[in-house]
């Protein structure tokens, strides 16, 4: 065999060998971590694994308590979709996410994992998955460990005096944008 042959054999075998330890790489690599202030900030040891943007709204309802009147929180109720418009999953109280494949999560805030980036919008969140159930179509959320709600607009309760005697009991549909960012273990 001459040595043009044999060296573009090795440089062919050399060129292979990188390219299997690049592949699985890039398959382990998932999408980027968002950049979130450091109150929200998922610890290392996670990756990100879906982005959803959401759009619906956050529920408040009118109620009495020892202070006199108030808004409470009673929850959010939102569609997720993908980067290329398609929904893929539904958000309401718990807090929970229900994928179209029927997979769920419910969710806890994190410590003290949250950061209010805009007055005028409702705080960025970090969630600890409390619990997840596979689907009768699949497990699409079943590796979920964190859940970040960032890049908020709107959702915040109706003003504080809008709450009184004429409007105890009604409720306010918010309406609200976020992204939540689900995040899994960097062994998934």
């Amino acid at each position: 065999m001459n040595n043009s042959l044999v060296s573009r054999r090795l440089l062919s075998a050399l060129a292979l060998v990188a390219l299997a330890i690049a592949i699985p790489a890039l398959a382990h690599a998932g999408r980027p971590a968002p950049a979130v202030p450091q109150g929200i900030a998922v610890v290392d040891g996670y990756k990100p694994f879906l982005v959803a943007h959401a759009a619906g709204v956050q529920i408040h309802e009118c109620i009495q308590d020892a202070g006199g009147y108030r808004w409470r929180f009673a929850g959010p109720r939102a569609d997720l979709y993908g980067d290329k418009g398609k929904l893929i999953a539904t958000h309401f109280a718990g807090p929970s996410w229900q994928a179209r494949d029927g997979s769920n999560v419910t969710a806890t805030l994190d410590g003290n994992g949250s950061v209010t980036d805009d007055s005028t919008a409702i705080p960025w969140l970090r969630l600890r998955v409390t619990s997840a159930t596979a689907g009768a179509d699949g497990d699409r959320l079943v590796a979920a460990k964190y859940i970040q709600r960032i890049n908020t607009a709107g959702g915040l309760a109706p003003a504080a005096a809008s709450c009184n005697t004429a409007t105890l009991g009604q409720v306010a549909e918010m309406p609200y944008t976020a992204d939540y960012v689900v995040w899994t273990t960097t062994g998934n």
